[in-house]
């Protein structure tokens, strides 16, 4: 793997995190309920991100940057 790659795919999973991380938080304010459920259910934690456009933007912004930046990592 080369240097490039690399540092595509490590700042993907960085970005990937973060935005998991802001999405539980964003979660966990407005519903304990949502926030339990991103905490043990991380895929739901973006279906619910889509569905709350308006609290979760940043977070699902981040996310989708994150999976651009590991698509050009396998390239």
């Amino acid at each position: 793997m080369d240097p490039i790659s690399a540092a595509l795919l490590t700042s993907g999973i960085v970005l990937l995190a973060a935005s998991w991380f802001l999405l539980l938080i964003t979660s966990f304010r407005e519903d304990f309920t949502w926030g339990l459920c991103t905490l043990f259910v991380p895929p739901l934690a973006y279906l619910y991100g889509l569905f709350r456009w308006s609290k979760a933007n940043e977070p699902i912004l981040f996310a989708v940057g994150g999976i651009v930046l590991l698509a050009l990592a396998a390239i």
